[in-house]
């Protein structure tokens, strides 16, 4: 029997890489079975109504609508595929990063390779409302897997949501891509320690006579993310560490003016507070009432031919969405904004100092507290993801003005199904709303999302990133 070891692993043996890329495979499958059901809708009709002028130009836009849908469903299922054969032959590795903008619609990523001053210009395959929550901050650190002539894979630290890249082939582009990421910054940025991913591979059965039956069975393989030597402790999220990396994050747009101020939930009512309404859906439900509203009053002036189907389609589109939108803010929203509420009239503060910090992974701001008195290497004592409390073009605004600071926390009287306190915390007089329970910092859950949030730098890079001026 010879002895099994650790090895490299695939990035697609990282449970987080390939769970997104069957979420991703699952949403291509989704969108093209949307197409068939289009199909089917244009056949249903041209059976039903044969030959009646409303019924063809319908029977048209069932059938080009259903050809985009398709089309786009088969688009990502074989791009699902090419992640896959990539994913499943390569190794992740990480990379300084910055987003920069090559047209209106355009987006690009530039890395820099982990072994030199090379940049790698890649242009990105997906629709911005995917990319942007995604995109690489003024600090940023992105994973990537693939070869950066030919394009890959790159995804936030974790990899745990997956972005298609293909190399931007113009020469003139990727020129004028590479001056502004080096504008950016990025070859001063310090090197990202690697993700030291290792499999385990099972125990090799010694040859046996042919006589003899071999073991038909093999153990699954172990992923692992090995740990750092315990000497190497720079890494350690500490106080000064992240508040560092927090102040790199900072940007003037985070600055900037806040909103109008809101009403205060202690003294008036939870609906009548902006930001609880739009936490709760209240907006969606009054969008899907105007829909059905349009559908009412266009019934009622009596539309014929075609009219009257697409304000058929409507009123369907409309009721479904209202449907939709009401059993969540029953059974969801107003719920959660409740505790919310509860929890903002708690009469007892504590306070606690912060460091804001956005998750790579979807770009939800989070503070990480601290020990109200600890010192610059106190560890962190909890998380608390944030909705953001701005508007959908500028979702900073109302974030607090300094990336570190102060803040009270109230609430601790009531908790979520895993047993978690909902915290509220307020700055400057006014309160933030979480978007989820408060996390202590130990765990296995807290340590990934610091690892995620703040992703430690080589020793080396670090020193040379201390020592310029």
């Amino acid at each position: 029997m010879r002895d099994g070891g650790w090895a490299m692993a695939r990035a697609l043996d990282l449970p987080e890489t390939a769970e997104a890329l069957d979420r991703y495979g699952r949403r291509a499958g989704g969108v093209m079975v949307s197409g068939g059901v289009l199909f089917a809708l244009a056949a249903g009709v041209a059976l039903v109504v044969p030959g009646e002028p409303w019924a063809d130009e319908l029977i048209g836009a069932l059938v080009a609508l259903g050809v985009l849908v398709a089309g786009a469903g088969a688009g990502s299922w074989a791009l699902a595929r090419r992640m896959r054969r990539v994913l499943g032959s390569g190794a992740w590795s990480a990379h300084a990063a910055v987003g920069v903008r090559i047209m209106r619609t355009t987006e690009a990523v530039v890395l820099r390779s982990p072994a030199g001053e090379g940049l790698w210009p890649l242009e990105v395959v997906a629709m911005r409302q995917r990319y942007e929550p995604l995109r690489p901050g003024p600090d940023g650190v992105m994973w990537w897997c693939g070869d950066p002539s030919r394009g890959g894979v790159v995804a936030p630290p974790g990899g745990g949501a997956l972005i298609w890249t293909r190399t931007v082939k113009h020469r003139r582009a990727r020129r004028r891509i590479v001056e502004q990421a080096t504008r950016m910054g990025l070859l001063g940025r310090a090197a990202p320690v690697q993700p030291q991913v290792r499999v385990h591979v099972p125990p090799v059965p010694d040859p046996v006579p042919t006589t003899v039956p071999a073991p038909t069975t093999v153990p699954a393989p172990r992923v692992s993310l090995v740990k750092r030597p315990e000497s190497d402790t720079s890494g350690a999220p500490t106080y000064a560490r992240l508040a560092a990396h927090a102040g790199r994050q900072a940007v003037p747009r985070i600055r900037t003016r806040t909103r109008r101020p809101e009403a205060d939930v202690r003294q008036v009512a939870w609906w009548r507070v902006r930001s609880l309404r739009r936490a709760a859906g209240v907006g969606r439900v009054l969008m899907s009432l105007a829909v059905c509203a349009v559908a009412a009053v266009a019934a009622v002036l009596r539309p014929e031919g075609s009219g009257l189907m697409k304000l058929f389609v409507v009123a369907i589109v409309g009721l479904v969405a209202l449907a939709h939108s009401g059993h969540g803010l029953l059974t969801g929203g107003i719920p959660a904004v409740r505790l919310m509420a509860r929890a903002a009239h708690s009469p007892v503060p504590v306070p606690r100092r912060y460091v804001l910090l956005h998750d790579p992974k979807d770009g939800v701001p989070v503070l990480v507290v601290f020990p109200a008195h600890g010192g610059a290497h106190a560890p962190p004592e909890g998380l608390l993801a944030l909705l953001h409390p701005g508007t959908g073009k500028r979702p900073w605004l109302g974030l607090p003005s300094e990336p570190t600071g102060t803040v009270e926390l109230r609430g601790w009287r009531d908790f979520s199904a895993d047993g978690l306190p909902v915290v509220v915390p307020r700055f400057e007089g006014r309160a933030l709303w979480p978007a989820g329970p408060y996390r202590p910092a130990g765990g296995a859950e807290g340590a990934a999302l610091l690892a995620r949030l703040a992703p430690p730098m080589a020793a080396r890079a670090r020193q040379e990133e201390s020592s310029a001026p």
